[in-house]
């Protein structure tokens, strides 16, 4: 098929999405307004809480009310496990007990007013594996939507590192013995791989769906990125959908060019996926295929990889899909959770998905259909001059909301602490290929913005509905990407070149290794980017109007006392935002280490504290015995060189 074919198809595939029909309307779980018994709060990610105990004339005088520690760090000696490891743990609140796993997957039950200890469970992972991530961002419990009628959890799951689904009694921390295999269902089994899983999975009545992770750029044939169903009470598969089509009776089959195109891995979803359970749906936000940032064995438009696809929960039969970026070479996984809410148009109340890039791209879908509620635009981006490659010449640019972070990077962008430091930045910059955000791979090295770690990246976003506002975080990191021949890296490496500094994926399978650094330099006195901040804010966007409300940096990354106004530079961060019904934010996610509440109406900033390790994780709240609470995982992160802990501390107001 021809470019200028595949063009005409992919117009007509974005403007009409496969749909179905819809699976008639079920009853959606409820759960206690002083819980938190899912990782986004509810099962669509609004991360909202109705509480507002603490709000926004007290929170000034919120203080610790417990602390606990869970001892993870000893686990790491003798491993390489603390140089990735990553305390990215939301945790669930039912009942009266917390519930959260750490980086090794260990699953602890405390209690959720004093923090005393319940229960521990270890699925004892090997940490001398070279796992690409050592984290797990949290467990889901079932039944889904908290309380059964005041009987609280039965099932804790958790999903592993390692590729394991386990079941646990959510009263004693023990297996399941009836559920898989005594307790575990084998995620690794009929991949042709090892897989990991980093998010929490997804419930739906007595359904749980998995998705997967897996390291990038090493090789071009991943295990298939295959979503899989489970029942919750045997573990028997119930389905498996793969976003890589396999025969040519799957309608994407021709978006796939080339002799192994169709043997692709990956385009799996990482991220945690969300569920409508009045309408039967599951909603998975895809990633690259593999590798991220070489098509040329995978030519086309490559659906259904870089997508949200919404499937029959149910079944796992295809609903219809909207994809946010045509043959990826950047990747732009969608790393944050699908928000579902409400979205007024036309004085109507229409169900919405909300999608977050890491171009810092944000759609807003019709989620019975996948159209677009604000208008999207395929607009002409630059060719590859990679032999061998061949770049989509179109991608979708949301009009509203406007993208977020920069969306390219120029001389002017250039910065430093001196002014001997700006000019090498911008030395630096004019040497490479720049031509706005979706500037492919090149020998001489292309920057890439807002960047692989975001825009908006795992954090996500939150939603207030009573306020009508979307709330997220991102990051500002520019990536530099080079493709290197691979029969010139070995003479490169012997050489010391500068062209391999940074990291390299061996992309086996391809003519080509991958090279990828930033635009920061690493000296004595720490990181230092070399773009002007600030580097990490957050930002509140008006749902009705899709106009941006306020923006403001989030956290400082250099010290103000030896540089000064470097508190309104921001942060590079990780971790989400939560918002409350007291109209406030509260976030951690930036490298100083702080946990902080913002005014949600204005941005302004009205209190934060130094949490005893880094906080690259997302907060929660919930109310109990009449007092709220505010819980944050403080365990640092090992890539992100955050001071390492073990740490969870509850935060509640002294007099209530």
């Amino acid at each position: 098929m021809t470019i200028k074919a595949l063009v005409c198809a992919s117009l007509l595939l974005a403007s009409n999405p496969y749909s179905y029909g819809q699976a008639p309307r079920k009853a959606a779980a409820v759960h206690p307004a002083g819980e938190w018994p899912a990782y986004g709060n509810d099962a669509g990610g609004m991360r909202y809480s109705p509480l507002n105990q603490v709000n926004d004339k007290n929170v000034a005088s919120l203080k610790v009310a417990w602390t606990y520690q869970t001892g993870e760090l000893g686990l790491y000696e003798g491993t390489e496990a603390m140089k990735k490891a990553a305390f990215e743990a939301t945790p669930i609140m039912i009942g009266r007990t917390l519930y959260f796993s750490t980086p090794a997957a260990r699953v602890f039950a405390v209690d959720a007013a004093t923090g005393k200890e319940q229960w521990v469970y270890d699925p004892a992972i090997n940490l001398h594996t070279g796992y690409s991530e050592v984290t797990s961002r949290g467990v889901s419990a079932w039944p889904a939507g908290g309380s059964d009628k005041g009987k609280g959890a039965s099932r804790i799951f958790v999903a592993t590192i390692d590729g394991r689904l386990i079941a646990l009694d959510a009263k004693t921390g023990k297996p399941i013995s009836s559920f898989g295999d005594r307790g575990t269902v084998d995620l690794n089994k009929g991949m042709g791989g090892t897989i990991s899983v980093t998010s929490p999975p997804a419930i739906i009545g007595n359904t749980i769906i998995v998705g997967s992770a897996m390291g990038d750029n090493q090789r071009f044939d991943y295990p298939p990125g295959t979503v899989r169903a489970y029942d919750v009470i045997t573990g028997a598969l119930k389905w498996g959908w793969d976003p890589i089509p396999r025969d040519s009776t799957n309608k994407a089959w021709y978006t796939w060019n080339g002799p192994k195109a169709h043997k692709t891995g990956a385009a799996n979803a990482w991220a945690t996926l969300s569920v409508d359970a009045a309408r039967d749906m599951v909603f998975v936000p895809t990633s690259s295929p593999s590798p991220d940032y070489y098509g040329g064995e995978r030519l086309g438009q490559n659906l259904y990889g870089n997508s949200i696809v919404a499937l029959r929960a149910s079944t796992g039969k295809l609903v219809w899909y909207y994809q946010v970026v045509h043959h990826d070479l950047w990747d732009y996984d969608i790393a944050a959770q699908p928000v579902l809410t409400d979205i007024m148009k036309a004085g109507k109340k229409v169900p919405a998905v909300i999608v977050g890039t890491k171009m810092g791209h944000i759609f807003i879908l019709d989620r019975t259909t996948g159209i677009p509620l604000f208008p999207v635009e395929e607009r002409r981006v630059p060719a590859s001059d990679i032999p061998g490659e061949e770049a989509w010449p179109t991608q979708p640019f949301p009009v509203l909301p406007a993208p977020l972070g920069i969306q390219s990077v120029g001389e002017k962008d250039a910065w430093g602490p001196t002014e001997e430091a700006k000019e090498g930045a911008k030395k630096r910059i004019a040497q490479l290929r720049n031509k706005g955000i979706f500037t492919p791979p090149s020998y001489e090295g292309s920057v890439m913005t807002p960047g692989n770690a975001g825009g908006i990246h795992w954090g996500g976003m939150c939603v207030d509905p009573k306020e009508r506002l979307l709330i997220t975080n991102i990051n500002i990191l520019p990536a530099i990407i080079r493709m290197v021949p691979r029969e010139r890296q070995a003479e490169l490496e012997g050489k010391g070149s500068a062209v391999v500094r940074g990291e390299m994926g061996m992309q086996r399978g391809t003519p080509y290794v991958m090279n990828r650094d930033y635009l920061f330099q690493v000296d004595e006195k720490g990181v230092m980017m070399q773009t002007t901040p600030p580097w990490g804010t957050l930002v509140a966007i008006d749902l009705n109007s899709g106009l941006k409300k306020w923006e403001v940096p989030l956290g400082y990354m250099l010290d103000p006392q030896k540089y000064p106004g470097a508190e309104k530079w921001g942060s590079l961060n990780f971790g989400g935002a939560i918002v409350t019904s007291g109209n406030l934010i509260f976030v951690a996610a930036s490298r100083d280490g702080h946990l902080r509440a913002f005014d949600s109406h204005t941005g302004a900033e009205l209190w934060k504290y130094l949490l005893p390790a880094g906080g690259q994780a997302t907060p929660m709240t919930y109310e109990l015995d009449g007092k709220q609470y505010i819980v944050m995982a403080a365990g640092g992160h090992g890539k992100f060189s955050t001071k390492m802990g073990d740490y969870v501390v509850a935060f509640a107001l002294e007099k209530p």
